[in-house]
């Protein structure tokens, strides 16, 4: 019986013959001869555990291994550099698509940045030389676009939750429908924040009915804050009802407790004239007598992640007090980019300068024209087939999930080869185009893509293969 054959390991390329070779060298600018040094050892050990498993997996050849140990390394390096944060072009029709960031920045916001970060007057007061309140421009914005008395801004809309209850209600009770005990994207639940707040959830009604009297019922020495929440990404239809915002809004005043509503998306101004149905104007839940609201400013608002407070001044006053908002206050980058956006609201432009708005208006008409000029600027190619297709955009980020926007879609499709090989060229590509399957074709939605994003996605089609 002959013996197994054994590898000989000899001829595995050292770490330090694959870091002095050309590509190494190549390869160290983009991620330093540290990194590259630790890539090298797993990619030498990789080899040669390959070898001892099978002595036939690779090449005995001394040039063969180290040909095949720098380009693990390349690829490796290649591989690192992808999960960063890149470019991307959104061809999905989803306008705050919460993968890819929501909400894109106007011009004036991301100018604003820019301004930001470097030195600012982020807590500094230049005309009286002395120490500044933090995002006290934004706040004076929010009072001015919500009709509040007082306004805030944390890091996120969960965080704003959890400041607000954990102020308003830690050591009593908080009422809540049990048809708004929602779970959102990323794992917000709002019974765990309830939780972690230190309040103890009252629930009422139920999953599709609840009556003011619910709530009524509900009230004792140990109820400190009633709470509404925006069912954000999902809705109850059929036979379901609630009491009006209005009517819990008399009954927390005649019992002397704060009503708080988590409202969601952001809604500055109505938008049901670009197909956004359902969703909570801010200005119109103050006036409706709500204490103190929370919502996101990287949804309808369109500007950066964060979490805003508008409402009574006594109340904003006792958040921005307590030391938990310290640990959840919003760094400069996001107050400057809030800034700019939300004076584009005060100045009622925000239709004409804030990208998501902008793409909610557009209709299929002008959709469709847009994919004429681009399927005409392909022109005629072998690889692959280009036509027009009737469709529906969507809002995204838990925003309007009834909403329909008519849209008109590029469908690609290929005599050999599948949508998901085609969708993943396009993925691939630089700058990635992120598009979408159905029914074995890839559709590119040009609701979501920018003008100056047009030539690169050309070049992509006609190089899909």
């Amino acid at each position: 019986m002959s013996k197994p054959e054994k590898a000989d390991l000899r001829h595995v390329p050292s770490v330090d013959q694959l870091l002095r070779t050309d590509v190494a060298r190549e390869l160290r600018e983009l991620v330093g001869i540290r990194k590259l040094t630790n890539i090298a050892r797993t990619v030498t050990a990789e080899i040669r555990n390959a070898l001892q498993d099978d002595p036939k997996a690779l090449s005995w050849d001394g040039e063969s291994l180290l040909a095949e140990a720098t380009r693990r390394m390349a690829a490796s390096v290649r591989s690192e550099g992808k999960t960063g944060i890149r470019a991307v072009i959104n061809a999905t029709g989803v306008v705050l698509h919460t993968n890819l960031g929501r909400a894109p920045l106007s011009e004036a916001a991301r100018a604003a940045i820019d301004q930001a970060a470097r030195y600012c007057s982020v807590e500094y007061d230049l005309e009286g030389g002395v120490r500044g309140r933090r995002g006290a421009r934004v706040e004076s914005l929010l009072k001015d676009v919500t009709g509040a008395e007082d306004a805030l801004v944390v890091n996120n809309c969960a965080a704003a939750a959890l400041l607000i209850l954990t102020v308003l209600a830690r050591d009593g009770e908080t009422i809540v429908s049990r048809g708004e005990l929602v779970e959102i994207g990323g794992d917000f639940r709002v019974p765990d924040v309830m939780a972690n707040s230190g309040t103890r959830m009252v629930e009422v009604g139920t999953t599709n009915r609840t009556h003011l009297e619910d709530y009524r019922r509900a009230i004792n020495p140990n109820t400190r804050l009633i709470m509404r929440v925006h069912p954000s990404n999902y809705r109850i239809v059929g036979f379901a009802s609630s009491p009006a915002r209005s009517e819990v809004s008399a009954l927390a005043r005649e019992a002397g407790l704060p009503l708080y509503e988590d409202a969601g998306s952001g809604q500055l101004n109505d938008l049901r004239q670009y197909g956004v149905i359902d969703e909570p104007v801010v200005r119109e839940v103050i006036e409706q007598g709500v204490d103190v609201v929370s919502f996101s400013g990287d949804k309808l608002l369109g500007s950066a992640q964060a979490g805003i407070v508008v409402g009574k001044q006594a109340i904003v006053s006792r958040l921005r007090r307590h030391p938990l908002y310290r640990a959840l206050r919003s760094d400069k980058l996001r107050l400057a980019a809030l800034e700019a956006t939300l004076a584009s609201h005060q100045r009622d432009v925000a239709h004409l300068e804030t990208p998501a708005i902008q793409m909610l208006a557009l209709t299929a008409a002008e959709i469709e024209r847009r994919a004429e000029g681009l399927i005409a600027a392909v022109g005629p190619t072998k690889a692959i087939q280009l036509e027009l297709q009737a469709g529906e955009s969507t809002v995204g980020g838990g925003a309007g999930p009834t909403s329909t926007l008519p849209t008109m879609l590029i469908a690609i499709s290929h005599p050999s080869q599948s949508a998901e090989e085609i969708e993943y060229q396009l993925r691939t590509f630089s700058p990635p185009i992120i598009s979408r399957i159905s029914e074995g074709k890839v559709l590119l939605d040009l609701r979501t893509v920018f003008e100056d994003d047009l030539p690169p996605l050309k070049l992509a089609l006609q190089h899909v293969t």
